[in-house]
């Protein structure tokens, strides 16, 4: 039985936790603006406390994949190490393009989520334009992820072939 080289069980762990962990941030982030405008009726009645739960709970997979997410880094880290790629342009693009989604999901991302969440518990207005702010931060955050993406898999000067 021939051993897997680690390089090959690093980059499965790293992909694993970016499926795992990034992707139900950034559909639930992406579903959170719209849900909330849903919460609140037309007319100034109280929000529906079933789309309210529903909101909350976006919020709840938001930080708690998000905590999950650290491990993609690390293990992209490790990845890269055992590769010799460190230095490598692609990868250096793709470590400061990670750092500002995580900076924007952690500044502008969860905090808005948490102020609309309290919003919507407290029966107070909810304002199209924070959502729609919301939304924009959530797009940028999506945009950045697809961004590091596509080059993980393109990887400018790889040796793959692909």
């Amino acid at each position: 039985m021939e051993r897997v080289p680690v390089t090959k069980i690093l980059l499965s762990l790293h992909v694993l936790a970016a499926i795992v962990a990034i992707g139900p941030v950034t559909v639930a982030a992406s579903m959170f603006p719209p849900a909330a405008r849903r919460a609140v009726p037309a007319g100034g009645h109280a929000p529906d406390a079933s789309a309210v739960s529903t909101v909350a709970l976006l919020h709840r997979i938001c930080r708690v994949y998000a905590g999950i997410g650290l491990t993609v880094p690390l293990f992209g880290f490790a990845t890269g190490a055992a590769m010799g790629v460190l230095g490598s342009g692609w990868l250096v693009t793709s470590i400061a393009l990670t750092a500002a989604a995580a900076g924007i999901l952690v500044a502008f991302v969860l905090p808005r989520q948490e102020e609309l969440l309290g919003q919507l518990k407290r029966e107070q207005v909810v304002e199209h334009r924070n959502t729609a702010q919301l939304a924009m931060f959530t797009g940028i955050f999506n945009l950045l992820w697809a961004t590091v993406t596509v080059l993980m898999i393109v990887r400018p000067g790889s040796t793959t072939g692909a």
